[in-house]
């Protein structure tokens, strides 16, 4: 909503910057924009990527260091929406210049499970054991496969960052912090709404491609529930119950990392964009209502 509305008024280019809805198989549980919102303006860098093909931070932010040139040339606005932290950092700060992992390595850490590998990083990496959350079996799996293969953890790679852009453009960054109880409302009603709309049969042909279940599509917010209905495990309502709560607490995730985080002054809003035009929000962008 409030891309698009700074979109048409600036002549702009939305950008993705969602890790989900970069692959092409999910459009309705990733909530990628409809064809009615690309006819009101640009949309880059959505459904771009086949889901055998794994999307890094570093591809996308290399994809989007190419879009915002264009956009530029072309005498538009770029602007970037999303809520992966972890690739906006890197176009804006750069990457660890981490040497490939020894592919030995990567499957044997990836083929165990995250207490195993928890349990290993603690003797190896203790200080990213204690950073990271038990339960993230990506960034544990990470941080280990980064120590065994290079020998040295992966923050003392994070501490010679590369690439970044935050020294080359002129930014004008926005945080949205709506009201929780808005926030979570809004996820249980988008959620069923993506049933409603067909993430059922989305998920089914994902599932009939019999792709590696570490692969990041396979893991989208929604996937497993729906893969657990289709399945006959659980019943349909189960599943929305489910399917929701899960997007309630990625939900809740991204809210923590998005507080704290960003640097302190980035703008933060704090309405809800539905209470109201987003003219107070483009404000603090520094565009008219």
């Amino acid at each position: 909503m409030l891309a698009l509305a700074l979109a048409e008024a600036e002549n702009g280019t939305v950008i993705n910057a969602d890790s989900a809805q970069i692959y092409r198989d999910l459009p309705i549980l990733s909530a990628a924009p409809s064809e009615h919102d690309k006819t009101r303006a640009e949309h880059r860098l959505y459904g771009v990527r086949d889901g055998a093909d794994p999307c890094s931070a570093a591809d996308w932010a290399a994809s989007a260091k190419l879009e915002i040139d264009l956009a530029h040339d072309l005498g538009k606005l770029p602007i970037l929406v999303g809520g992966t932290g972890l690739y906006l950092r890197t176009l804006l700060d750069g990457i660890a210049p981490v040497p490939a992992i020894d592919r030995e390595v990567r499957r044997i850490v990836r083929g165990r499970s995250v207490s195993e590998n928890l349990s290993e990083l603690r003797s190896m990496d203790p200080a990213a054991a204690t950073r990271l959350h038990a339960g993230d079996t990506a960034r544990i799996a990470r941080a280990l496969e980064v120590v065994q293969s290079t020998g040295k953890p992966l923050a003392a790679w994070q501490a010679g960052r590369e690439g970044g852009i935050a020294d080359q453009i002129h930014l004008r960054p926005l945080i949205l912090l709506p009201p929780r109880d808005w926030l979570y409302a809004r996820c249980d009603s988008r959620f069923r709404q993506m049933v409603e709309l067909g993430a059922i049969d989305e998920v089914e042909r994902l599932l009939a491609r019999g792709l590696d279940s570490h692969l990041p599509v396979m893991r989208a917010i929604g996937v497993a529930e729906i893969a657990a209905f289709l399945h006959g495990e659980t019943s349909r309502e189960a599943m929305i119950v489910a399917g929701s709560q899960a997007t309630r607490r990625y939900a809740k995730r991204q809210y923590t990392w998005f507080s704290h985080q960003p640097p302190a002054n980035w703008p933060r809003y704090s309405e809800a964009l539905e209470a109201g035009s987003p003219g107070p929000a483009l404000a603090l962008l520094g565009q008219k209502p």
